[in-house]
């Protein structure tokens, strides 16, 4: 049985109305929590994206 890893990336809108976008990649419930505390210090459009091995998201 083979285990295959997913990797997430995150990308938002800071309060000020700057994109951004994570520079490391996420667990599923790693980027879970990670989009509840960008939520919570007021950041908007948080998405979590799926990404590929080494792959980063980009805003």
């Amino acid at each position: 049985m083979t285990i295959s890893m997913q990797n997430f990336g995150l990308t938002w809108t800071d309060p000020d109305g700057t994109p951004r976008a994570a520079a490391v990649s996420y667990d599923k419930a790693s980027a879970d929590r990670r989009k509840a505390e960008l939520e919570g210090a007021g950041c908007t459009a948080v998405e979590v994206v799926p990404t590929q091995p080494g792959e980063l998201p980009t805003v």
